[in-house]
């Protein structure tokens, strides 16, 4: 492939090489098992940052939400109310869903009302990390109510990883200094006499302006 995009056939690999220098991109092999092997002109340096970036991303997507459990007794305490509030704040955070349930014991079964006032006091407690998914419902000695984060894990990984994104937008931009450095003190090397210039391949050459063409 040339510079644009363009085919360019079957090219002397001397031929494809010097193309790439004057572009200054890398000759990067695409298909090693064809016959013969195709090769195409990509800045290489940007085209594994770009591919390590979709990688992160896609493992982001994949994140999964894990319902988390807290148990509350009606008649709880303030320092172990308080507790259970703390442990699902930190689940919230982690973008992980929180399922509340309340364990009735003897007659309090019959007090659900007791049961709704503490699962909505828990969801105003919460409320800045998460919302009410599913109502308190009593289910025989259970009540349930589900919080779900306001943030899923996916947002909060991104968050997470912006310093890192920034890391590699510097390291991929020094990798790229250094390629162009390289390749300024390869062309020094190379002779600029015409007599000893070779001359491309006519495939290859009919893809360069008209003042490369005699290179």
């Amino acid at each position: 492939m040339g510079p644009q995009g363009e085919q360019v056939g079957i090219v002397r690999i001397e031929d494809a090489l010097r193309l790439a220098a004057e572009a200054d991109l890398d000759l990067v092999e695409v298909a090693p098992q064809a016959k013969p092997p195709v090769c195409k002109l990509m800045d290489f340096g940007k085209w594994k940052y770009e591919a390590a970036v979709k990688a992160r991303e896609s493992r982001k997507n994949q994140a999964t939400t894990t319902l988390k459990e807290v148990r509350f007794r009606l008649k709880i305490d303030d320092h172990d109310y308080n507790t259970k509030v703390g442990h699902a704040r930190r689940f919230l955070e982690a973008g992980d869903k929180v399922k509340a349930m309340i364990q009735f014991r003897g007659r309090e079964q019959q007090r659900p009302e007791m049961g709704v006032r503490l699962l909505q006091r828990f969801s105003e407690d919460v409320a800045d990390l998460g919302q009410v998914e599913s109502s308190p419902r009593q289910d025989g000695r259970h009540m349930v109510m589900v919080v779900g984060p306001l943030r899923t894990k996916a947002q909060q990984a991104k968050s997470n990883d912006t310093p890192d994104d920034n890391e590699d937008n510097k390291a991929a931009a020094r990798e790229k200094n250094e390629r162009r450095a390289r390749k300024t003190q390869e062309r020094q090397k190379i002779s600029t006499d015409p007599k000893e210039a070779k001359p491309l391949s006519n495939s290859m050459a009919d893809y360069l302006p008209e003042e490369l063409r005699n290179l």
